[in-house]
């Protein structure tokens, strides 16, 4: 049994907590940052002006004594660490004063966050006041994770803060929770570690378009916010996993499930007979199977979307201007497509007679209450089906449906990178950026070295190199000059394909990707990780423009080139040259 031990601790020490990575967010169960400035706000007036605040609740983690995993205040503290790092002022317009706290300043002086220096700040007093505050907090120790799991339940369930969706992933952990989560966080792109720093939340959380907190995950830019599925604000309540949920339900079950909240909660409900047998289904089903397969039906939609022309898919949907949300009408044509393409074994041989085919199916289709029922699902469904099937036919070939990366998987790894710069690499192609279009000499081979470097990360470590995508905005305009192309922005990075390079050099796409399968081949990689690699490097047509991704599976041991160790410092690759470091780096496997 955990014990529960009573900690009252300066905000001072808290940061340092923050700064030294002792405090972490699970993600199996908690939500995103979610607070509005006035509640940020409002803590801040409360801590300066020594008024109390609700206690904090964090618990030990067993794998790393000291360091501690937030159950209960996740809000609460980002909103006091975030402010002493001056992203945002007080009511009255004041920031703090980093002068008066030199380990924050140092922080800033690193480079680790960037001040904002316009403004006034708050006086010397209110500084102090907030640095020696001590903040009620209750430590857990010796907790499992199932005990941690329910206090967290018990927690939430008092004070129903939570969106109905967050209270459910949040209830149970069981493949079908975590299944939904995985696919969620990739259609999102805040892909990250099920355990992460408390600083890096703001690289996971949601910044919708009137409340501009620096998140870097921009709501607008969202698969169901772009599309218009689904509202910005619909995002912070998790309503995207609830979509994934119900499709996820009726398929991997077979069976149409009620459209509702309680139909939800009792598939959530731990224990449950429709628990059970979801997740019974599930692992019979397979979890990865059912995710590749949501995933390429929603590239097929995206597909449809762009055939002859780039649109919404509200604008196919409806025929006027509308801003209401379809999440039922999405899930019947996402069902729909699953059944026809999965279920049936049929592709879609035209994807613009598609695109007329569902225009303004919200006219054609039942919705709201009457259609929720599995009678009335079904209906909708098979109108779709009927709709579209003259579309589609008879697959010759199975298409690349499993163990290949959808374009929202590219997405999410793009935005990945940003973060998890160890275990990403992004490269714009084989050719120099001179008049010339010349084969850089030198390109393979340092993709070869970055691919044993990411692999001699440790075991359980998975990396990416992503190839037709850039960071600086230079090349992006230089590719576009020098090849016509419009490049595609993904946070912060610069999709600008690969298909321009095969062009330049009057090859088939195939043969360019022979290029670089051949330069890995042919290269010293150690042959374990060298043949990994070339059995899942893949290519994606991606918005026309083609990527490639080289996927660097987890290794058992050292990995070298031509009998050299090489390893990754941040975003860029080393030579290992010392034995002390070449033993340090062995001691990872």
């Amino acid at each position: 049994m955990a014990d529960l031990a009573s900690q009252p601790t300066s905000v001072q020490s808290v940061y340092s907590w923050f700064r030294e990575e002792k405090l972490f967010v699970n993600r199996r169960y908690q939500r995103k940052l979610v607070w509005t400035l006035e509640e940020k706000q409002k803590l801040i007036d409360s801590i300066v002006k020594k008024y109390p605040i609700p206690a904090i609740l964090i618990a030990e983690r067993e794998d790393a004594p000291g360091t501690y995993e937030i159950i209960d205040g996740l809000q609460r503290l980002h909103a006091i660490v975030s402010y002493i790092e001056t992203t945002f002022p007080t009511a009255d317009g004041k920031r703090f004063n980093l002068n008066f706290f030199p380990t924050a300043k140092s922080k800033a002086d690193e480079g680790l966050f960037i001040p904002f220096e316009d403004g006034d700040y708050i006086s010397q007093r209110e500084v102090s006041a907030l640095l020696d505050y001590n903040i009620a907090l209750s430590v857990m120790r010796g907790a499992t994770e199932t005990e941690v799991n329910d206090v967290f339940d018990r927690i939430n369930t008092y004070g129903h803060r939570l969106s109905d969706q967050e209270r459910r992933q949040a209830g149970v952990q069981n493949e079908f929770s975590n299944m939904v989560r995985t696919i969620a966080c990739t259609l999102r792109g805040d892909e990250s570690a099920d355990v992460l720093p408390l600083r890096m939340m703001p690289s996971i959380s949601i910044d919708l378009p009137k409340s501009k907190h620096g998140y870097d995950v921009q709501a607008d830019e969202v698969f169901w916010v772009v599309h218009g599925i689904l509202r910005s604000t619909d995002l912070r309540d998790s309503m995207d996993e609830q979509c994934i949920a119900d499709i996820a339900a009726c398929i991997v079950r077979g069976v149409l499930v009620d459209r509702s909240k309680d139909a939800l909660d009792e598939i959530y409900l731990k224990g449950s007979a429709e628990s059970d047998r979801v997740n019974t289904a599930l692992g019979v089903y397979g979890a990865e199977k059912f995710a590749d397969e949501f995933k390429f039906c929603v590239d097929e939609i995206l597909k449809v979307c762009r055939a002859n022309s780039n649109d919404k898919l509200r604008d196919l949907v409806f025929d006027r201007k509308t801003t209401n949300a379809f999440p039922s009408v999405f899930a019947a044509l996402l069902i729909a497509f699953h059944e026809l393409i999965v279920r049936d074994g049929q592709i879609i041989a035209n994807y613009e007679c598609v695109k007329k085919s569902i225009s303004n199916i919200s006219s054609r289709i039942e919705q709201g209450r009457r259609a929720t029922s599995p009678d009335e699902r079904r209906k909708n469904i098979d109108i779709v089906k009927g709709l579209i099937n003259d579309c589609f036919i008879a697959a010759t070939e199975k298409p690349r449906i499993y163990d290949n990366h959808s374009t929202t998987d590219i997405d999410s790894a793009i935005r990945r990178s940003e973060v998890e710069l160890a275990n990403y690499e992004l490269k714009q192609g084989l050719l120099t950026l001179h008049d010339d279009r010349s084969i850089d000499p030198n390109v393979v081979s340092k993709v070869v070295k970055t691919v044993c470097a990411i692999a001699n990360n440790g075991p359980q470590r998975v990396g990416k190199i992503i190839i037709g995508v850039t960071d600086k905005d230079s090349d992006a305009e230089r590719i576009h000059a020098l090849d016509g192309v419009d490049p595609r922005k993904v946070g912060k990075r610069q999709v600008v394909g690969v298909n321009r390079e095969a062009k330049a050099l009057k090859i088939t796409v195939e043969s360019y990707l022979g290029k670089w399968k051949d330069g890995i081949k042919n290269s010293g990689l150690s042959a374990t990780l060298r043949d990994g690699v070339l059995s899942s490097i893949d290519f994606n047509s991606y918005f026309g423009l083609g990527v490639i991704v080289v996927t660097v599976p987890s290794q058992s041991e050292l990995s070298y080139v031509d009998g050299e160790v090489y390893w990754r410092n941040g975003d860029s690759t080393e030579l290992a040259t010392a034995a002390k470091q070449i033993a340090s780096l062995a001691k990872r496997f």
